[in-house]
């Protein structure tokens, strides 16, 4: 059961272009790391860490770089891959973090995983 501020979160964004995954009604996520950012998110934004639509337009523009992008090499499409972006953006736009320890961060889990 989600509470009323992710029920209000992921209601939000159904059926505009930063809606998430969904199979039968119920979120999908592929990879743990994908649940987890996807709760890191809302428990910052739910203890006020950082407004939820700031969070959300991050999103849209990530989304919509990967669209307007049309190197034949570019990665996959994976909504968590930019869900993940935007968290990261919002994290440095609240002070939150530095681009640095987000880097630091990606590299440990990139050699651990």
């Amino acid at each position: 059961m989600l509470t009323q501020f992710e029920h209000f979160a992921v209601t939000s964004m159904m059926g505009s272009s930063d809606s998430p995954p969904r199979a039968n009604g119920t979120l999908c996520f592929a990879e743990d790391w994908e649940r987890q950012s996807f709760g890191v998110a809302l428990a910052l934004a739910r203890a006020g860490h950082f407004e939820w639509e700031d969070f959300r337009q991050n999103l849209i523009a990530s989304i919509g770089a990967w669209e307007r992008d049309d190197d034949p090499g570019r990665p996959a499409w994976n909504y968590y891959e930019h869900w993940l972006t935007a968290l990261e953006a919002t994290l440095v736009q609240a002070g939150l973090a530095a681009p640095d320890d987000l880097a630091i961060g990606a590299s440990a889990s990139a050699v651990s995983g």
